[in-house]
């Protein structure tokens, strides 16, 4: 979480609620030793796997942006991402890949793996993760285009359902320039050599 950010203590004392309530559903003593702090922890752990909700991605690109005559690809790879399955609040977790072709203006590069943390901290789904960077880059920088690919593990399949600890799902998403064919697979062979 991040250190300075202000958690709302009702928000957090209504979350400890509801888990010491879970707590007891699932047939535990909430007031066991182990047990009587979890809902406090649970509380603050899902406030910040979920602090991008009180973040502006398009704020954060806009923090750096620098007129510059470049019109080629900038690629930030292998980016580590975690987020949350909105269906069943199980983490998933992998890789994500983005470019863009500037058209005259370019964002600090740590700002792109910033705006891939906000949307990862939000319940998700991958598929519209990798859509939500995408557009958020293309509406706020104006690129040529934009090309976003997230390699992921999901624990909902891992610990549950067909539990297959090995599988990996892969998404794409790309507007403008990466329409073209020799555009995607020159961002494919530098994400994979």
């Amino acid at each position: 979480m991040l250190e300075n950010e202000n958690l709302d203590p009702e928000v957090i004392k209504q979350l400890e609620d509801h888990y010491r309530e879970i707590e007891a559903l699932l047939g535990e003593d909430p007031q066991r030793e182990g047990l009587v702090r979890t809902p406090h922890r649970v509380a603050k752990a899902m406030m910040a796997l979920t602090r991008g909700y009180r973040m502006d991605p398009s704020a954060i690109l806009k923090s750096a942006i620098f007129k510059e005559d470049y019109k080629q690809m900038i690629l930030v790879k292998d980016i580590e991402i975690h987020s949350l399955c909105e269906h069943h609040m199980l983490p998933f977790y992998g890789k994500a890949h983005v470019a863009y072709i500037p058209n005259g203006y370019n964002t600090g590069l740590s700002k792109i793996v910033r705006v891939v943390d906000v949307f990862t901290h939000r319940l998700q789904i991958q598929e519209r993760l990798t859509k939500q960077i995408a557009d958020c880059i293309e509406e706020t920088l104006h690129p040529l285009g934009v090309m976003v690919v997230i390699e992921a593990s999901h624990m909902c399949m891992q610990m549950r359902g067909v539990e297959k600890l090995n599988s990996l799902t892969t998404t794409v998403y790309y507007i403008g320039e990466f329409e073209k064919v020799e555009k995607q697979n020159e961002f494919l062979k530098l994400i994979h050599p």
